[in-house]
């Protein structure tokens, strides 16, 4: 599918999010293994979630859209096949995580884009703990029980650090992980409301093995990262005015705004509120005034990663030039989305040079229409459609279909805005 893009004199009205991806994930994969019916309002309807559910209806778990009845702690069966992940990297590492602690061996496949993922990273403190783990392709399972350890990640991932969590919930002993950079906080808050005992200090997360995990009763926040999209057009767009509804504001996840801020664009909080342990609010914003450049270094861009594609297009229009760096974690998404961006915006006229571990953008920048490839990556194809908004002319995004992946619908959205 090609996506058409032009240019948008005003963007205005209401967003309704699609269900936060990253806690659907956790609310499905925890939810399979509490005890009772855990129900869930809001659950992201994007293809990587559609892969969790998937893969724990083929554990024996049965899930529905809004529901999902849990097995308890060692009530998973082994699945009749290899579990198809999709291209959720997600899916794939919290469920290794979850299955090195089986009795049974399961093998996790994916799409191409998946498969080329690194893996090891969360092979190792598997196999640290005692598990049976190896990779390509990914296997885990089938050994004794597991042992807590203390692990100090080398690499921040909140999928790893999720993925030790849930192992260290069936492990002897308490695991404890020690992060390079504190990432979000979902897998922790999630594990907390359901009665496991985590203790948090700093950068140092501790889980203690759990008999049972209550059900959850749940309304799954706005995703922040879908979020980032509008947030930034509507920052750079004269007559500009959108209110985006029941955004999760996780404080892991709030950096983005606070840069946002920072860059001279204007986002109000209203409303705020929790939901499942999850504070929620709307956030209001309109167009910029006293644009400013960006710098951001490893610490910074390991809590907005997701949110880095667009950032970059944020940064064509910021007078100066913008220096977006330690963020090497981009070369291994979906796609090469250092070089996805930067292939795209150049396409269009931007001042853009790619760094191993991101850019060096000058701006503002006059933006032309231009035919762009989205490198079959969701964030990529949200991201180059942003910069179509802001661009004269005409912009034909490649493989658009893949917004699919998190944000079904982001087309009809944008379409209503203008």
């Amino acid at each position: 599918m090609i996506a058409t893009v032009r240019k948008a004199r005003r963007l205005e009205g209401e967003v309704r999010l699609p269900g936060d991806k990253s806690i659907s994930h956790r609310a499905l994969i925890l939810g399979a293994i509490a005890s009772g019916e855990s129900r869930f309002r809001g659950l992201s309807a994007g293809a990587d979630v559609r892969s969790t559910a998937g893969c724990m209806r083929a554990l024996g778990v049965e899930v529905t859209e809004s529901r999902v009845r849990g097995a308890g702690m060692h009530g998973l069966r082994a699945p009749a096949g290899a579990l198809d992940c999709g291209n959720s990297g997600t899916t794939m590492r919290l469920l290794a995580g979850l299955l090195a602690a089986q009795p049974f061996t399961t093998e996790l496949r994916g799409d191409d884009s998946l498969t080329a993922r690194p893996m090891d990273r969360v092979v190792t403190p598997l196999r640290e703990m005692g598990a049976a783990a190896s990779w390509p392709p990914l296997a885990v399972g089938g050994r004794g029980p597991l042992h807590g350890i203390d692990y100090v990640m080398p690499v921040a991932s909140a999928q790893v650090k999720s993925a030790v969590l849930l192992a260290g919930l069936f492990a002897d002993g308490r695991t404890t992980i020690v992060e390079p950079v504190a990432t979000r906080n979902h897998t922790e808050l999630m594990l907390e409301a359901m009665g496991a005992m985590v203790l948090v200090d700093g950068r140092r997360v501790q889980v203690s093995p759990a008999e049972r995990l209550a059900s959850l009763d749940i309304d799954i926040p706005g995703d922040l990262s879908a979020a980032s999209f509008w947030l930034v057009a509507s920052g750079l767009i004269s007559n500009a005015r959108v209110r985006i509804q029941n955004a999760g504001t996780n404080p892991s996840r709030m950096k983005f705004i606070e840069l946002l801020r920072d860059a001279g664009i204007g986002i109000e909080v209203e409303g705020a509120h929790k939901a499942g342990g999850e504070p929620v609010a709307d956030l209001l914003v309109g167009a910029a005034a006293g644009l400013r450049p960006v710098t951001i270094d490893g610490a910074m861009a390991a809590e907005m990663i997701d949110e880095l594609p667009v950032l970059a297009v944020a940064a064509t229009q910021l007078p100066g030039t913008s220096r977006i760096t330690g963020a090497a974690e981009l070369r291994v998404k979906e796609s090469d989305r250092v070089a996805a961006m930067a292939e795209g915006l150049a396409a269009m006229g931007a001042d853009i040079t790619a760094l191993d571990d991101g850019w060096v953008i000058t701006g503002p920048r006059h933006l032309e229409g231009a035919r762009v490839r989205s490198h079959r990556d969701h964030r990529i194809a949200m991201a180059l459609a942003i910069a179509g908004l802001l661009a004269d002319g005409t912009t034909e995004i490649d493989d658009a279909e893949s917004v699919d992946i998190s944000y079904p619908g982001f087309f009809d959205q944008l379409e209503s805005l203008c």
